[in-house]
């Protein structure tokens, strides 16, 4: 590995241990269905996108609030004896990818078969520190 090409790794490395996520793979909801539960608490501080998500009537809800509890628990085992409401974090990226797609056979007139696409998806949560990223842009 060149030196050019260790440096940046390292530097990924430093940034990734700054960066708390947490991923949910195999979601049996449909993504569409799922990203209007992400646009609701993209950029939003963590307290109060789990107070929109307890309160939604989406089912995907139940499963983005508890992937962002696992996120505020990774943030908390890396950043032990600090609390989390001196520490301003907030969701700073979501993203709902298509899974797989199961093909289901319905029957259709005149003997036909109509497939039926049963979507899943994988959501992927990514919470930062606006203390953080105001020491960087300085």
């Amino acid at each position: 590995m060149g030196s050019r090409k260790r440096k940046s790794a390292e530097l990924l490395k430093e940034a990734k241990k700054q960066q708390y996520q947490a991923v949910l793979r195999n979601c049996p909801t449909s993504p569409r269905k799922m990203r209007l539960v992400a646009d609701m608490i993209r950029g939003m501080e963590v307290n109060q996108a789990l107070d929109v998500l307890k309160f939604s009537s989406k089912e995907a809800s139940r499963a983005v609030e508890k992937l962002l509890l696992s996120a505020i628990a990774n943030w908390q085992s890396k950043n032990e004896g600090v609390r989390i409401e001196e520490s301003d974090l907030y969701v700073s990226e979501v993203f709902v990818d298509s899974a797989r797609i199961l093909k289901r056979l319905r029957p259709a007139p005149q003997g036909r078969a109509h497939r039926i696409r049963k979507r899943s998806n994988h959501v992927t949560i990514r919470l930062a520190s606006k203390n953080v990223v105001e020491e960087i842009s300085k």
